[in-house]
């Protein structure tokens, strides 16, 4: 009866109605995670400007570009770990605080190893913020909406994109020097960070993790139904603890599958569009080197505006009703087909709408496709001891990849020519398209019910929990 009674808040998150609860969780996730995306992707448009004001060698912009990234690998290793352990609203607020404070460090930065050292203290801030903004979301989902709600956390990102440019170009309009207009870029990455880490300390802790991991049920049940105003509640007495050591999750060849499956994929993912996104303006000036820096952001901020927002809201939108894996597997295919055409067909990268149009397209599948659902779907496949873990490795090696990607673009380039690169991209997509066959159909199934999770009292679990070590 124990357990009976402790799934039966889970069974009410699963079939609640989708709620102004629901929508106050993604609020408080989705301005954090605008957040992670601002500070990420602002760099590409700040590193152009400071490249100028301080003379950056290549190697030293390659370096400025990318140390973020890398720090996000560890950052989700972290605390992604840290969250299942130790909880998951722990890590909600204290990475907003980190990155407040890395934020506001990297515009007051005097040179040019003070800014990377914030930087790199702010990526691990938003390498953490990954998993959890992730995980909680999933846990607080019911069952068929659970892909939109995650989604629409990952969607705020299109927001960091344009908000960038969109200042950049208010700045520099307005006749602000190089120096005052990066530094304005970086710091302002600290305001919404500083906006939502009093609601994060508010937010409740995932019922889910409560009833599952630490054991309090009744606890779970009170405060889910105080945050939802009593549309969810649930018999809260006794409850049903799980235990995975890491061990027994890093040994277990299924679970080495799916993670080679979501990290894997998020690898190929970021490898290019990181290293695209971030190198916008770098590709646009190989493009039309007689473009001034506000023409190659206005281009930029064209791209997002046209190809990538239509491709977040159209999969947050069907992305349930499609499916996560399918909609992964999709994506990947036509980002492959399109970098095939601009590395094979003669003159595509001389020619500025050409080039525009087939890289929009892939703009558009690559928000309709791996760039959401990588996100989604570690969010779902991994068992509640290990959720936050499994997300944050997949996350930390996906974002290994963009630093990787970033890193070796103007390398690449310079070696191979930028079809050259592109068509070493093209070969990636289709890489992530292959590994994605791995992947169960997570859409409309309950997290307790996935079918590449083993289940309470099941063989495999009790097997797990017995094998289980810290």
């Amino acid at each position: 009866m124990t357990e009976i009674r402790a799934r039966d808040l889970i069974t009410a998150l699963d079939e609640a109605s989708l709620s102004r609860f629901h929508l106050r969780a993604v609020l408080v996730s989705g301005m954090g995670f605008f957040t992670d995306a601002y500070d990420l992707f602002v760099i590409g448009i700040a590193s152009t400007l400071i490249t100028k004001d301080w003379n950056l060698s290549p190697g030293r912009l390659a370096l400025l570009n990318s140390t973020m990234l890398f720090a996000a690998f560890l950052g989700a290793l972290v605390f992604g770990r840290f969250a299942d352990v130790a909880g998951r609203k722990r890590v909600y607020w204290l990475v907003a605080a980190i990155m407040i404070v890395a934020a506001a460090g990297s515009a007051l930065s005097p040179s040019f190893w003070v800014l990377i050292a914030f930087r790199f203290l702010l990526g691990f801030g938003v390498g953490g913020d990954y998993p959890v903004s992730a995980v909680l979301i999933s846990e607080y989902a019911n069952r068929k909406d659970r892909g939109k709600l995650v989604g629409m956390v990952f969607g705020t990102q299109a927001l960091g994109l344009i908000v960038g440019p969109l200042v950049a170009l208010a700045l520099l309009g307005g006749g602000a020097s190089d120096d005052v207009a990066w530094r304005v870029l970086l710091g302002l990455g600290a305001v919404p960070a500083a906006a939502v880490i009093y609601l994060r300390r508010k937010m409740p802790e995932s019922p889910r993790y409560q009833i599952q991991v630490q054991g309090q049920a009744a606890e779970a049940a009170a405060q889910i139904s105080d945050f939802t105003d009593g549309q969810v509640t649930g018999n809260g007495s006794g409850g049903l603890r799980h235990e995975m050591g890491l061990r027994a999750f890093l040994t277990n060849r299924r679970w080495l599958i799916m993670l080679a499956g979501t990290a894997g994929t998020w690898f190929l993912l970021d490898y290019a569009y990181y290293g695209n996104t971030i190198s916008t303006p770098q590709i646009l000036g190989l493009i039309s080197p007689t473009a001034s820096t506000m023409t190659k952001i206005a281009l930029q901020l064209a791209i997002f505006v046209v190809a990538a927002v239509p491709g977040y809201v159209l999969a947050i939108a069907r992305l349930d009703r499609i499916g996560h894996r399918r909609l992964q597997l999709t994506g990947f295919a036509m980002m492959a087909f399109c970098f095939l055409i601009i590395a094979v067909i003669p003159g595509m990268t001389t020619m500025v709408v050409p080039f525009l149009l087939v890289y929009g397209v892939s703009y558009f599948f690559t928000e309709f496709g791996p760039n959401m659902t990588t996100f989604v779907m570690p969010s779902e496949l991994y068992p509640v001891t290990m959720r936050a873990t499994g997300h944050g490795i997949s996350a930390g090696v996906g974002k290994l990849g963009a630093f990787i990607g970033v890193f070796l673009f103007p390398v690449l380039n310079s070696s191979l020519g930028l079809r050259g690169t592109l068509l070493l991209t093209a070969a990636v997509s289709a890489l992530g398209f292959a590994l994605t066959l791995v992947l169960p159909e997570p859409a409309g199934i309950s997290l307790e019910e996935m079918p590449s999770a083993p289940q309470a009292g099941t063989p495999a679990m009790r097997v797990a929990d017995q094998a289980s070590a810290p």
